[in-house]
């Protein structure tokens, strides 16, 4: 899952996403003017692949900083958050290089960096998914199955399962570390994932499809769906904030991730010959689609601090004192200065607060 480069002359639009090479996918496409579309994407892209990076440093950096500093009073829960926040700085971290890449339209680090570059994007990807679905699954062990799920919530456990996800990631993403390598095009160099074997090209776009939006959805529809009703027959002032905290969740993962997993499925079917109507007009719309729902993608990244983690309160109050430890000028709101012990006591009060603290802790 790499990012858009942009080359000139017969090398139009290339877009690695999930490093799946979009070159591949316009082979048989009739030669078209897509200079608009190019130049529209050399002055879009990096504007966007800058302010994502940016965002996404920022607000996944003081979550990494913030558990780190309360390491001591770390839960399952935290564990997710920050492995969640480690995956999404290794995907930003990629974006200056693709940034840089659809400025000069050619890639100038080098095949070690080609390499690198596109499998941390892809790890740090799957890596931000699979946490999200293990969140999602956590909470609705503790929601539904309280009593059975108290025993597995354990610091080892939050450990083992963070190794797991890794793994899986790296090995979901092992393809694009192998295949993906520099090539002298006659326009310069290109950093492309390109495997000889017909199927492992189709591989990334399916993996990204399926593991990526098809499976999460899945899970988040079919674990929030029990969760609502429970929520519904509690006492807690915090269940509609909860509800609504649920379907943000859902709908923000969606929106934001649907878009382009359509848009590569077109693509897929219009460089198989499944798609018919006028050449130039449908390769343009798909080429142009693909480089806004792309960037729209990427903002998810900068999104999942605030709705995984800024959301809470006590996970706020430790933000603030952070930051005032930081920057002292910083003056500590009222609202924040209840203790963590008070914090936990008034959220211990009865089941129905520690169902919904599950969400806004």
């Amino acid at each position: 899952m790499s990012a858009t480069t942009f080359m000139s002359g017969d090398e139009e639009n290339t877009t690695l996403w999930y490093d799946y090479s979009y070159n591949e996918l316009i082979k048989n496409f009739a030669p078209c003017d897509h200079d608009n579309v190019r130049d529209f994407g050399k002055v879009f892209l990096p504007t966007i692949y800058i302010l994502v990076f940016i965002l996404g440093f920022i607000g996944n950096g003081l979550v990494v900083c913030v558990l780190v500093k309360h390491r001591h009073q770390t839960n399952l829960t935290d564990i997710c958050l920050f492995n969640l926040a480690l995956s999404d700085l290794l995907f930003v971290f990629t974006l200056p290089f693709y940034a840089h890449n659809s400025v000069v339209g050619g890639w100038n680090f080098g095949d070690f960096m080609c390499r690198l570059a596109s499998g941390s994007h892809n790890v740090g990807f799957f890596c931000s998914i699979f946490f999200m679905v293990v969140m999602t699954m956590d909470r609705y062990m503790v929601i539904i199955h309280t009593y059975k799920s108290a025993r597995f919530r354990t610091l080892r456990a939050g450990l083992a399962v963070s190794v797991v996800v890794w793994m899986l990631s790296l090995g979901v993403s092992l393809p694009v570390f192998i295949f993906t390598q520099v090539k002298n095009e006659s326009q310069g160099f290109s950093c492309d994932y390109n495997p000889e074997n017909k199927a492992l090209k189709h591989y990334n776009l399916f993996t990204a499809n399926i593991l990526g939006l098809v499976i999460p959805m899945l899970v988040m529809v079919v674990c929030y769906s029990r969760i609502i009703p429970v929520l519904m027959n509690i006492k807690s002032t915090k269940k509609h904030r909860v509800l609504k905290l649920i379907i943000s969740i859902v709908a923000i993962f969606f929106l934001f991730w649907a878009p382009y997993n359509i848009t590569l499925f077109l693509m897929f079917l219009k460089s198989e010959g499944k798609l018919n109507g006028d050449v130039c007009s449908l390769e343009t719309h798909l080429k142009l689609s693909v480089t806004v729902t792309e960037t729209f993608a990427y903002i998810h990244c900068c999104l999942n601090p605030i709705i995984y983690a800024f959301v809470g309160q006590k996970f706020m109050k430790r933000v603030w004192q952070f930051l005032r430890e930081c920057v002292p000028w910083i003056p500590l709101s009222s609202t924040w200065n209840t203790s963590d012990s008070s914090f936990r006591k008034s959220s211990a009060v009865s089941g129905s607060s520690e169902v919904a603290s599950t969400f806004v802790k």
